[in-house]
């Protein structure tokens, strides 16, 4: 490259006057530079995938206090304006969302709390959010309740699980509900880490000696790999890491294990995270280490954006709603035989 290739592109400057939505504003940042333009680049890598003619199944991986954070809705939309197909979450996002839709709320608080007196005060803290303690008790105590009353036992993935849990959550502002109304299957690696797996000790404690319900790690292993074996393309949007992250990404290694077809990772992906590679975790690798390993394809359009996730994801999400780009879109149909999934097919046309 010679000198005039290094200085071709200029960083345009941000101007506000003509800036005057947050579709405006990211387009702008696509432009600017450091951490605005990785952000306003993550919004232009998701809407790829949604404009991707190839129709890759777009896979939004969940950690974080994201609920606790104010993002309830904002996941919600995802799934009901399409730009998800598959959800793999912590087991505290899903639970947090099922508190809230049994009437139950997150308050506003402080971080600089006494710890102490909360506790005596049966006040749980999440940073600068504070939740009921006894109403988390008590949903705790009433999935387990729930598990010993309206369901078959046997053995279940955390697909199966979470979509009992969903047909429980009467709330149309529910990601359960809304992912399950729109057909979304939604898993949780580790859902035993989290007050569902709470809710489920209870329940094995009650019923121990008998018949019951019994969560099957591996079968999400299956289900998952199943999913991507079956996809053209497949894309990934995490917001934070963990384990769903590195659990999905391990999913394209493991179909390639176990089917007959040569996958050489996602199409797509781009990460909110306020973790840095540096110190080698980064919760399963960044997405350009995650290529050695077959996870992101060598070719795949990708970025990772370094702004915490209640800040980032209204951003993308309000770029993308505000563009429009999900109308049109298809849903798409899986057909679950059980635990084995047969096919995954066009569904229904995304349109309010």
């Amino acid at each position: 490259m010679g000198r005039e290739d290094f200085l071709k592109t200029h960083v345009n400057q941000i101007d506000l006057e003509k800036a005057r939505t947050i579709e405006e504003l990211m387009t702008a940042f696509q432009n600017s530079s450091i951490q605005s333009r990785n952000l306003g680049t993550c919004a232009k890598v998701w809407e790829r995938m949604l404009t991707d003619e190839d129709r890759p199944t777009i896979i939004l991986g969940l950690a974080g206090p994201l609920i606790a954070g104010g993002l309830r809705k904002v996941l919600r939309d995802t799934v009901k304006y399409g730009l998800v197909d598959v959800i793999a979450s912590t087991g505290a996002v899903l639970y947090q969302d099922f508190y809230q839709a049994r009437g139950y709320q997150h308050y506003i608080g402080t971080p600089d709390a006494d710890d102490t007196v909360l506790h005596d005060h049966k006040i749980d803290r999440i940073y600068d959010t504070y939740v009921d303690e006894e109403k988390f008790e008590e949903t705790d105590r009433h999935i387990g309740r729930m598990l010993e009353e309206k369901i078959e036992p046997g053995l279940y993935s955390s697909r199966q699980l979470l979509d009992f849990l969903a047909d429980q959550a009467d709330d149309e502002q529910s990601i359960l509900y809304t992912a399950r109304k729109c057909g979304v299957p939604m898993f949780s690696p580790a859902l035993n880490d989290s007050s569902i797996g709470i809710g489920l000790a209870v329940y094995y404690v009650n019923t121990k000696g008998k018949e019951r319900v019994t969560l099957d790690c591996i079968k999400d292993n299956h289900e998952m790999l199943k999913i991507i074996a079956l996809s053209k393309k497949t894309a990934a949007v995490y917001i934070g890491g963990g384990t769903p992250k590195n659990w999905v990404n391990d999913s394209v290694v493991m179909a390639n294990y176990t089917y007959d077809r040569d996958i050489d990772g996602h199409s797509y992906a781009i990460q909110i995270t306020t973790d840095v590679p540096h110190w080698g975790g980064l919760s399963g690798s960044t997405l350009e280490e995650a290529q050695s390993w077959g996870k992101v394809h060598t070719e795949a359009t990708h970025r990772m954006v370094i702004v915490e996730a209640t800040v980032a994801l209204p951003m993308i999400v309000g770029y993308l709603l505000q563009k429009g780009v999900w109308k049109g879109r298809n849903r798409l149909r899986f057909n679950w035989e059980k635990d084995d999934l047969k096919s995954i097919e066009p569904g229904e046309t995304v349109e309010f």
